[in-house]
């Protein structure tokens, strides 16, 4: 069994930034891309920003230049520095990673459960 664990979520003022994590547990040979997508209330879930297994990176217009994802293959996590948030940026947000669980299976799309992040004064 795999599962997605996201942590650093939570309220802050526009302008300020967080966090986010996100870990990879269970029964896994080998992780390809690695991402963060979110979903507003009303809205469609939509990609913030992918890396791969090698680091290349691409990003959501919205976010270039304020938000930076990376990855650690040595613990399979990934992670989200989100910086000068707006209101905008406020949405659930979800991990999503390509794994094989075994050498003869196919690479399957996992999610994480989401986190909350919320920019308000």
């Amino acid at each position: 069994q795999v599962q997605l664990v996201e942590s650093g979520g939570g309220l802050v003022q526009p302008g300020g930034s967080l966090r986010l994590s996100c870990a990879a547990s269970g029964s896994i040979f080998r992780i390809n891309n690695m991402g963060w997508y979110r979903q507003a209330p009303g809205k469609q879930r939509d990609m913030v920003a992918v890396i791969s297994s090698r680091g290349s990176t691409n990003y959501a217009d919205s976010v270039k230049g304020r938000f930076t994802i990376s990855r650690d293959n040595a613990k399979n996590t990934v992670y989200l520095q989100m910086n000068s948030l707006k209101p905008e940026d406020t949405a659930v947000y979800y991990c999503n990673a390509e794994i094989r669980l075994t050498y003869y299976s196919r690479f399957a799309g996992y999610w994480g459960q989401g986190t909350q992040v919320s920019v308000s004064s």
